[in-house]
Order: structure tokens, then sequence, then C-alpha cells
């Protein structure tokens, strides 16, 4: 049975009220986590909220942060995240990144001292309401082995991009610097599917079909599986998100990225605070009109959507056509939750002495 979205907003917000945070870091963070369900990302919605409070209750995450920037120039500032939840942390970074652009024309920020942020698409996308174009980037714990190696060495690190166009819907491009994202194993795990060929490999480098890999010690392989097929591009992907995200913040990079999961301690001797992202604003009309710009983005998405497809094939579809349909779709008929996901999130509820969800 679905759930209305209202309902699982409300849901989330109640959950982090619940575990000490203030009225408007819960409805930042509950705005993130909606976005993801609204747009079809299952795995970085509702399902992660428990994740969050497992992470609170080991005091490697604070409800209570204070967010504040710690070196700054016209166009550019590097802000501590005290260890919030990057539900919290990214859009007040976004909205430096913004306000920066609207003086100086394009505004960067790099963010350390954070934890797992969402989907990159929801902060990329705020910056969309000013006539500009947002960008976003996280790195994430170390799942995934370069390219000839058999180590975790990167995170699935993902990419967004967020483009107004006028008369036609933006373009938003949010993918992950892997194949899937971690989460999308997590949802093969729950339906007991069989994951891509692909994906990941085993702990000897073998190709697996696997959905416990991970767990059995294997990795996450860069975009393009194999060197055959251009997983050196990836890997160079995942590499420059970690740099920009860590590497320029004080974050920690590469293998010494604290893992989302609870139960795994973070790596012993850390090179930086937390976890990193690193989020812009761009003024369109800092490169020319923005209505000029627009009119000409709304040309380049109709031509692409004329280009013919194979036969047997869909139409061909812009980033985020896909994603904005699924939302369309989901605020009309509502929710539906895993049956694991919803009894996780129900001892939640009883836990933390708030309504269940259903």
């Amino acid at each position: 049975m679905p759930i209305t979205v209202q309902r699982v907003k409300t849901f989330i917000k109640q959950t982090f009220l619940a575990a000490g945070a203030s009225a408007e870091h819960s409805s930042l963070a509950a705005d993130a986590l909606i976005s993801a369900d609204l747009r079809g990302v299952d795995s970085h919605g509702v399902a992660r909220l428990a994740g969050y409070i497992r992470l609170w209750e080991q005091q490697r995450l604070n409800m209570q942060p204070n967010i504040r920037i710690v070196h700054e120039s016209p166009s550019t500032a590097v802000i501590d995240g005290d260890l919030g939840a990057g539900l919290v942390v990214a859009p007040k970074a976004m909205q430096i990144a913004i306000d920066k652009a609207q003086k100086a024309g394009t505004g960067w920020v790099a963010v350390k001292n954070s934890n797992h942020f969402g989907i990159a698409g929801y902060h990329a996308m705020q910056a969309l309401q000013y006539d500009m174009i947002g960008i976003s980037m996280t790195n994430a714990s170390a799942l995934v082995s370069p390219t000839f190696s058999k180590d975790r060495m990167l995170g699935t690190n993902p990419i967004a991009v967020a483009i107004p166009a006028n008369e036609e819907p933006p373009f938003v491009m949010d993918m992950a610097t892997t194949p899937a994202a971690n989460g999308k194993l997590e949802v093969c795990e729950r339906q007991n599917k069989d994951i891509p060929q692909g994906w990941a490999q085993t702990k000897e480098g073998k190709p697996t079909v696997n959905n416990k890999a991970l767990k059995k010690g294997g990795a996450m392989l860069p975009l393009g599986s194999d060197r055959e097929h251009g997983s050196h591009k990836g890997y160079c992907l995942g590499a420059w998100v970690d740099i920009f995200s860590a590497v320029l913040s004080g974050a920690n990079y590469g293998p010494w990225v604290p893992p989302f999961v609870s139960f795994l301690s973070p790596p012993p001797n850390p090179v930086g605070e937390g976890i990193g992202h690193f989020v812009g604003a761009m003024r369109i009309d800092a490169f020319r009109p923005a209505l000029e710009f627009k009119a000409h983005m709304d040309n380049w998405i109709q031509t692409f959507r004329k280009a013919q497809s194979v036969e047997g094939q869909p139409e061909v579809q812009i980033p985020g056509d896909q994603e904005r349909l699924i939302e369309q779709e989901r605020l009309k008929n509502g929710i539906i939750i895993h049956s694991s996901v919803m009894n996780e999130l129900n001892q939640l509820a009883d836990k933390l002495k708030i309504d269940r969800l259903k």
C-alpha cells in the first residue's frame, strides 16, 4: 500500500526532531531524503533513515552542528560541518555558493567534517531557482577498486549537474562514478536478486553477480567495469570527486573515508575530518543573457529528444526525464516502501517514541 509523500516526509522530520535536531535542520534533512524517494532513488531515501540514527547513537553524527566557514575568498569557501548530517550541511554549503555566485558570478564551496548527504542531484538543483547552474559531488567510504586493483580505495563518489531551461524541464545529471550506487546492491539483496555482471568483483578480483559481494570482502568496480570498456575513465572520475571533495577541503580521502554503516569503525589514522563534499553555483548571466541561454537549452533538449531511437528501444530521454516522471507519479500516488525497510522504520519509531509510519 503506497504511503503519501507528505506522511513519509513528516516521519523523517519527526525522527530527526526526536534525535535532538532543530526544527530547521529536521526540515532540511527531510527535504533532502524525500527527494530521493520522489525521484525513484529508493536506495538513498527513507531507507537510509535508520542508518543516520545509528551513527548518531554512536556519536559519529552531530544532531546540533555548528556549521561554519573556516576559510573563504569572494567566490570560494571551506565549510566545517561539525560532524553534522550531510543532509543538513550540504544545503547550507550550497546556499553559501549561491550567495557568492550572486555577487561574483560563480561560487564554490568545499566541505569537510560532514556525513552522507543523500542524492547529489538534490543539492545541485537548489541553484535552478536562481537562474544558475548547480554542481555537487561527494566522496564516500572506500568500496571501489581502481582499474587493475582488488583493493578498495574509492567510494561511489557521485557527481550531479543541474542546468535550467526555459519552457523545457531542467537538465539534471546525477550519477555515481561506478556502474551503480552501493544502495542498488542493497536493493538487489532485499529482493534476493543477482546483481548485473560488471558491478562488482570478488576479493580475489574476479567478476561476480553475488549481491553480497561486498560483505564477502569484494569490491565495486569503476564506471566501465573493466579496462576494455573504459573503467580507467570511471576511475579518473571517482578520483576527481575524491580530490575536490576531500583533499581540497581537509576531509578524509581514499581509504580513510569513514563508512556510513555504524557497525564498521572509521579507519585508523585519519588524514582529515569526516566526509567531504564540493558544491558550486554558476550564474548564467555571468556568461551570456539568461533568457538567451535558456532558449538555446530548450532547443538543445528538443533536438536531442528527436534523435531517432533504435528499433525496439524507448524514445531518447534527457538526463532528469526519468526521475521527473517518477516524481510526478509518486506525488500523485504515494511511495511504496519495501517490507524490510518498513519494519526497520517502525522499530525506529518505537525506540524514539514517535508515531509509526504504518
